[in-house]
């Protein structure tokens, strides 16, 4: 029997884990290796935020110089680092609105509990304090912190640990007519916020139906409901845009973002708030109202100095618009098991990411079937993310054609070995 070790894998089978860990040594590019020295192509950019792939020494190099400067220091009250104050100036003239303010956390899970929470307190202060109510959708992902489980749409996350938090309500992922019914059944005077993936990721890949997003975001503007982006995952070029949301004309009143601020080297998040937000807040003298709110390594030194190296190799390398220029070659890699029976939908051509969906009959018989589709593209030499009726594809931004034929050509024989396996 495989010795069991103290570490508690997220999202994990324990009983299974213990005997079958996949270790990564260490990463170049596109590819990792694992302990016994073979090597992958990452299809997942590790968990959708290893944008630039790895390995890369301008980050090293930043957060070397910054540790050798001033290796911690907090936000709280007057504080400040230079590296913060430059990164938030950086990441707002990015921002769809202009004059936004930016709120770091130490994640994505951090940034969405913080706009809860501020969509909240940003009513309270303009004298509407019964708005409260959140809205989600049916397979969103907002994160597993409090507020985040319980605006999040997908069912399994919840279960086990007790009563949600009271105020939200989930709509159907697709259906903007929806939204506008459930505001009004609440009542538009008591509904603070609604949250929305552009592209619904660990939720499955859900593409948005043409014109959803324009109109969901028009609906709260008209009941005066916030409208939140949550681009954890869209955003740094995912979808081929800065933040994901600005793909489309859109304004958010807020952007949660985190992951590929990084590149997925050191923990960061950062909630971009639009002016009107922000403004109570805001008001240029002593005495404004105090946001009682912040994660005690939100806006960390070293994790801004490398999300500035971040910024620098995204402009550097143009690797913002790939994420749209790549869409059509993945959606054509992944194509290549459209047909295949145990194959439901493959969904792709919106950004880097994509999902293969199995058949109802596959999951019927075996619901541990993607799992198994996983392990069985990790035999190919590809890693993918089981998630929910498939696996997930989301390709580091310097994946070129040769990992792409790679994925093409695993993906077939995966699924020929989950089929034998049956």
């Amino acid at each position: 029997m495989a010795a069991q070790h103290a570490l508690w894998h997220p999202f994990a089978d324990m009983g299974a884990v213990d005997g079958d860990r996949m270790v990564i040594t260490r990463g170049e590019g596109s590819y990792v290796w694992d302990d016994a020295g073979r090597r992958y192509f990452d299809a997942t950019a590790s968990l959708w935020y290893a944008n630039f792939g790895h390995g890369r020494p301008e980050i090293t190099e930043a957060v070397s110089r910054q540790l050798a400067t001033l290796d911690s220091w907090n936000l709280f009250g007057y504080n400040a680092s230079r590296p913060a104050i430059e990164l938030a100036d950086r990441v707002a003239e990015l921002a769809p609105v202009p004059g936004s303010k930016v709120f770091f956390g130490s994640g994505g899970g951090d940034v969405i509990d913080t706009a809860v929470k501020l969509a909240r307190a940003y009513f309270a202060q303009t004298g509407r304090p019964e708005k409260v109510h959140v809205i989600g959708r049916t397979q969103g992902y907002h994160g597993t912190h409090g507020f985040g489980t319980a605006v999040g749409g997908i069912p399994a996350n919840a279960a086990g640990v007790g009563p949600q938090p009271p105020e939200f309500s989930h709509v159907p992922f697709d259906s903007a007519a929806a939204l506008e019914a459930e505001i009004q059944r609440v009542g538009a005077a008591r509904v603070a916020a609604f949250f929305c993936e552009p592209v619904i990721g660990a939720g499955g890949v859900l593409l948005p139906p043409e014109g959803y997003l324009e109109e969901a975001a028009a609906i709260c503007r008209r009941h005066d409901v916030l409208f939140v982006a949550d681009c954890v995952i869209a955003a740094w070029g995912r979808l081929g845009t800065w933040f994901g949301i600005d793909r489309w004309p859109v304004q958010p009143d807020m952007i949660t973002t985190a992951k590929g601020i990084t590149g997925g080297t050191i923990p960061l998040g950062a909630l971009v708030v639009a002016p009107r937000v922000a403004e109570p807040f805001f008001t240029g003298s002593p005495g404004a109202p105090v946001f009682r709110h912040g994660a005690t390594y939100a806006g960390h030194p070293v994790a801004c100095a490398a999300g500035l190296a971040t910024l620098d190799i995204y402009e550097r390398e143009k690797l913002i618009p790939r994420g749209r220029e790549l869409e059509k070659p993945l959606a054509d890699a992944v194509s290549a098991v459209t047909g295949h029976p145990l194959v439901a939908e493959v969904r792709a051509g919106l950004g880097f990411l994509a999902a293969v969906e199995l058949t109802a009959e596959v999951l019927d018989a075996d619901p541990g079937a993607p799992v198994k589709l996983q392990r069985a593209c990790r035999d190919e030499g590809v890693i993918v993310r089981n998630l929910g009726r498939g696996v997930a594809v989301s390709p580091p931004l310097v994946a070129g054609e040769a990992e792409l034929d790679l994925l093409a050509s695993a993906l077939p024989k995966a699924l020929d070995s989950l089929a034998a396996q049956s």
